[in-house]
């Protein structure tokens, strides 16, 4: 379950990889844009707001975020990334950190860009944050003896990953587009006590969240804060920095790109 009120605490942080991501996006006038996992829909806005002419699709997995988007006037649905395939109309497609979420969602990419018409845009962003000390912090804690049946099963053990630049730009020039691939360090300045802590409950520890019990849940909060003041200390002006590095690619699909296939021959 996700808490839209928790994930939109950081809301002006949160937005930056996003605008950073769509600002490369060069469409003038799409007839269609979807954007895969629109959560709350405080940034769907932005692109209804770019291209009002087109026709908006925006679909989350989380009923709580579907109904927190519909509340910013987006006809959001419920929806599972997987099973999406682009409508033939469709010349912009946005998802903004949500592909973390699918293990296998490189094995997805080539069958969306084939299905997209010439000249589509497809811009994907993903945290590339899961070996920071939050990360390894919420691992190792998950992994003592105290917690680590009551998390395994839930699948909190399984390290995350995902692909860096480069292997963004091998599988999207391959599937024919031109590519723009690069990553971004933001350094989050978090203040309030046990920003981190807070920071996580929105995004990286809701599956630890969905596992446990309100006493539990609480009970593994209360673990992990110390652990993570430890590695994210608070300045004498009291803020924290957070390191927070995302990935970027922005694909545009176009008949000159080097991974295009050539043209038909008739015989």
């Amino acid at each position: 379950m996700w808490d839209p009120d928790k994930y939109l605490a950081f809301d002006d942080l949160r937005a930056r990889p996003f605008f950073d991501l769509v600002n490369r996006v060069g469409a003038s006038k799409p007839r269609r844009v979807a954007d895969l996992g629109c959560g709350p829909g405080n940034l769907t806005v932005s692109l209804a707001e770019r291209w009002p002419e087109a026709v908006l699709e925006a679909f989350d997995s989380s009923p709580e975020m579907v109904a927190a988007a519909r509340e910013h006037g987006i006809d959001a649905t419920v929806a599972d990334v997987r099973e999406w395939m682009p409508a033939p109309d469709t010349d912009v497609v946005v998802t903004n950190a949500v592909l973390q979420w699918v293990p296998d969602h490189l094995a997805l990419l080539p069958d969306w860009i084939a299905a997209l018409p010439e000249g589509a845009w497809f811009a994907l962003q993903v945290p590339g944050n899961f070996d920071a000390p939050s990360h390894l912090a919420i691992h190792g804690l998950a992994s003592t003896e105290r917690w680590f049946d009551k998390l395994a099963e839930a699948g909190i053990l399984e390290r995350q990953a995902v692909p860096d630049p480069a292997g963004y730009a091998e599988v999207l020039t391959a599937a024919g587009c031109r590519v723009d691939a690069w990553e971004t360090t933001y350094l989050q300045p978090l203040t309030g006590e046990d920003p981190v802590l807070e920071w996580l409950t929105g995004t990286a520890l809701r599956p630890v969240r969905d596992a446990l019990d309100d006493a539990d849940w609480q009970a593994f909060r209360a673990e992990l804060a110390p652990m993570l003041r430890s590695v994210y200390p608070r300045q004498p002006d009291g803020t924290t920095w957070l390191p927070f590095r995302r990935v970027f690619a922005v694909a545009h699909k176009d008949s000159r790109s080097p991974g295009a296939p050539g043209p038909a021959v008739s015989r």
